[in-house]
């Protein structure tokens, strides 16, 4: 107790001219003051030196910033729902096939080409669908006499994809009757059939067709496919 007095009494003494205190109290008041400010001083110090220190071994091991946080963790990603499967759709139903054209839904004509007091060689065939359903026309009219060795040979240059014929409409065949050779032989009615696909396949039996009055065919007769146009069907016998 003795020495902090005498510390006391000599800081007091080295003042800038504080008078010493007059008594042992006061003095033993202003030594505790001071060293409670010592005591003080010396804490903060510590607080701030280590409060240094720690910062500096958290920058050195590379530790978060303070204001930094830790990033959330990605979401996993959502699982597509199943797709439902598609109703089934029904298949529509089967459209009916297009059959050959048969004799009971058709209408035959022939017509003279030639001008009038002229003999007749060239023909215009006229089929026309009388029924209520389409058919298909095939190849060309198979025409042949009964005492005939062959049929009307066909224009090849005239063929054409299978005429489809929807009831009310017409098809056209050109018929050239004689190719100016000696044998003729003279009809008013000629017999055709129908085809099928095949050339030659037959799907009617011989149909017999007036003709615009007697005439004559020979060897040199010819006969195109079946056609929708009537003026391209002429085209290939005229010039004969």
């Amino acid at each position: 107790m003795a020495d902090d007095l005498s510390s006391a009494l000599r800081e007091l003494a080295d003042s800038a001219g504080s008078p010493a205190p007059t008594t042992g109290a006061e003095v033993r008041r202003r030594a505790a003051s001071r060293r409670r400010r010592r005591h003080t001083a010396l804490a903060g110090g510590t607080a701030v030196a280590a409060a240094a220190l720690v910062f500096g071994l958290t920058m050195a091991l590379g530790g978060p910033e303070p204001d930094q946080r830790p990033a959330p963790p990605a979401a996993s990603p959502t699982a597509p729902s199943p797709i439902a499967p598609s109703p089934t759709v029904p298949s529509p139903t089967a459209t009916t096939a297009v059959v050959a054209c048969a004799e009971g839904g058709l209408a035959f004509s022939a017509t003279n080409q030639d001008e009038q007091g002229k003999s007749i060689r060239h023909l215009l065939l006229t089929v026309t669908n009388t029924g209520n359903t389409k058919c298909h026309l095939y190849q060309y009219p198979y025409l042949k006499f009964a005492n005939a060795r062959s049929p009307i040979a066909v224009i090849k240059d005239s063929e054409d994809a299978p005429v489809t014929l929807a009831p009310g409409e017409k098809a056209y065949a050109a018929l050239l009757a004689s190719g100016g050779r000696m044998d003729t032989y003279d009809t008013d009615t000629i017999p055709l059939s129908l085809q099928g696909p095949t050339p030659g396949s037959k799907v009617s039996d011989p149909i017999d067709i007036d003709l615009p009055g007697q005439v004559p065919f020979d060897d040199g007769a010819r006969v195109t496919h079946w056609t929708t146009a009537s003026g391209l069907a002429l085209r290939f016998i005229m010039s004969s």
